[in-house]
């Protein structure tokens, strides 16, 4: 074997090495970051009664706690509760507005909303003819354009930037393509740029 040949078969191999460690790092450093955040909101509230630090106390008991308000949420008596400090929030003008946006853009995402969360993945020709995009069906919505004339509309979030900045394009019915991949996966195609996307996107009815 030829030096070119070995070193050939190094950077080869070190180069698929790096591609297969690179996402591994990035996801430890990301959820380290993360666990080291959500720590930092609590730890100091221990640090006062205990008098020392307790790394990964303060990351304990945010998810105990976040476990916590899951279990009231799901039950009636919860619900009342919840209902009540949310119309707390809507009265104070500087939370209103923010609060609202905040809880919004949760129950888009979520599996659990049934009223504001995105309905279908689907496929519109944007921004110009001839170029497609992929994009979450929102919402049906009825314009009026003078007395006797209505046009049904549909509203489609075609994110920009990632998954939580985007435009709101409003496109005819006949001019959606109602795919077959469920919302989880589409946004797993729109956070991976395209890489997840399957090769071959069947369409599916309304």
């Amino acid at each position: 074997m030829t030096r070119s040949t070995i070193s050939a078969s190094f950077k080869r191999k070190f180069i698929a090495g790096l591609f297969v460690s690179i996402p591994a790092i990035i996801t430890v450093l990301v959820i380290g970051k993360f666990v080291a955040f959500v720590d930092s909101l609590l730890e100091p509230f221990y640090f006062k009664f205990l008098g020392y630090h307790t790394p990964g106390l303060g990351f304990i008991s945010a998810i105990v706690l976040i476990f916590i308000v899951g279990i009231i949420s799901t039950n009636v008596f919860g619900k009342k509760i919840i209902a009540i400090f949310e119309n707390i929030f809507l009265r104070l003008p500087v939370f209103k507005g923010f609060y609202t946006a905040v809880k919004q853009l949760v129950d888009a995402f979520s599996p659990e909303s049934k009223n504001a969360s995105f309905k279908k993945f689907v496929i519109i020709e944007y921004p110009r003819q001839g170029m497609y995009t992929f994009g979450f069906l929102t919402k049906e919505s009825t314009v009026i354009a003078g007395s006797n004339r209505e046009t049904v509309l549909r509203a489609v979030y075609v994110p920009t930037n990632n998954l939580y900045l985007g435009e709101i394009v409003l496109v005819c019915d006949n001019d959606l393509f109602y795919t077959d991949i469920p919302i989880d996966e589409g946004i797993k195609i729109i956070l991976s740029g395209g890489i997840a996307a399957p090769n071959r996107i069947g369409e599916a009815h309304e």
